[in-house]
């Protein structure tokens, strides 16, 4: 082992995320001097399978148990051996979900270590975690209606999303908060009493219903489109586990059971042109997502979030059953960096395409940017107005610039 390589301390400490809940940020200094620094966010619309984000849900418990079992565990491990780093984190947890130790924990020491030897070797976290291919911007997907567990008196559905085609990355993330914008002017003027608000990622809360919602964010995303001259993309993000009780879907003016709910969707795909459609059926519904993918075909892109929880051997489970076409990946849905690697690697071996993803509750640290990059995403997903959100985007625009697109 070159010895610049070797871990010389690790740190963590309790900072707030978005929503002013603790969440844990880690520091990783090797010998040579290079430092990583990595923030975790946490999310509100959680998978039954996620790994769990801190000791008994308390981020304090958390970082008791770091300073107890991990911090001089990692002392000298060879920062080099990333793999082997994360099997250690998870060797000193001890069990299947990282509730000992916290997945936000061992995410943001995975990522930690990851920028770290990125810095040492001088090289873009992108490069590093991503060799040396040709490298593509994903696209910015952006929530701009928002209901679900992210807002109070919203939709049904969790995020109503916007996209485009924009030929620079500036001007795909400005055109949708300029989507954003003109859906707050029209909703101002079309809904006068009804109660409108901003969600937990600054996309509007309308308490309308989500057929009123779908033709508001159609409308609106024409008009920019028409007036920008770029295609845009619609998506929803239906969350459908957090609505989902003994066997029925309940909406706020009905109730739905699977056969029922796979037809909505496919309708609402068909009515609006919906081409991004995440968690259309519960977390376990493997059979009705396969319906779904199997009659939307190549029209839209079907992605498991709840469903996959950004696990290996749940992707293969989807692969085996033609469940989707593509997935959304969160670094601290699955714990380290390696994990998460290995649920791109067998969704991109299958030709399913990956999403990389913020969370509800966000930080500044823009992470899933470079990562975005790496896994080669074929959308970022990180809002569209607010600090935290565009941070990851701001950082694309510098990226890019970087690699002379």
């Amino acid at each position: 082992m070159n010895p610049r390589f070797a871990i010389k301390t690790t740190g963590l400490r309790l900072i707030l995320d978005s929503r002013g809940k603790y969440t844990v940020e880690a520091t990783i200094m090797l010998e040579s001097g290079a430092k990583g620094v990595c923030a975790a966010p946490s999310g509100a619309s959680t998978g039954a399978t996620e790994v769990k984000p801190f000791r008994d849900g308390n981020a304090k418990e958390s970082l008791d148990f770091y300073e107890r079992n991990v911090r001089e565990s990692l002392k000298n491990f060879n920062g080099l051996n990333q793999t082997g780093f994360d099997r250690l984190l998870k060797s000193i947890d001890g069990t299947e979900d990282f509730s000992a130790m916290g997945g936000n924990v061992s995410t943001a020491l995975s990522i930690a270590l990851s920028k770290a030897v990125a810095n040492e070797l001088g090289m873009p976290l992108y490069r590093y975690v991503g060799g040396n291919f040709e490298m593509k911007l994903p696209k910015p997907i952006g929530n701009v209606i928002g209901g679900g567990k992210h807002a109070i008196n919203g939709t049904t559905f969790q995020e109503f999303l916007v996209s485009n085609d924009s030929s620079s990355f500036l001007e795909a993330i400005e055109t949708n908060a300029l989507v954003h914008r003109r859906i707050g002017e029209k909703a101002h003027e079309l809904f006068k009493d009804v109660s409108i608000g901003i969600g937990d990622e600054k996309a509007w809360a309308l308490s309308v219903s989500d057929e009123k919602a779908m033709e508001l964010l159609e409308d609106s995303a024409k008009e920019i489109g028409e007036e920008r001259k770029v295609k845009m993309y619609l998506g929803f993000d239906a969350a459908s586990t957090s609505f989902y009780k003994d066997g029925n879907y309940i909406y706020r003016e009905k109730s739905r059971d699977q056969g029922e709910q796979i037809q909505y969707i496919l309708d609402a795909q068909k009515n609006h042109g919906f081409y991004f459609i995440e968690d259309p059926m519960e977390e376990t519904d493997f059979e009705g997502f396969a319906e779904i993918t199997k009659k939307i075909g190549d029209r839209a892109l079907i992605v498991g979030d709840d469903l996959y929880t950004t696990n290996a051997e749940r992707i293969r489970k989807g692969i085996e059953m033609k469940a989707s076409n593509g997935v959304l990946i969160k670094v601290n849905q699955i714990g380290t960096l390696t994990q998460t690697w290995e649920a791109v690697r067998v969704a991109t071996e299958a030709s399913m395409k990956n999403v990389i993803s913020h969370r509800s509750g966000e930080t500044t640290d823009d992470f899933i940017a470079p990562l975005s990059l790496a896994f080669n995403s074929t959308f970022i997903k990180s809002g569209t107005i607010g600090g935290e959100r565009l941070a990851k985007l701001n950082e694309l625009v510098r990226i890019q610039e970087e690699l002379g697109e």
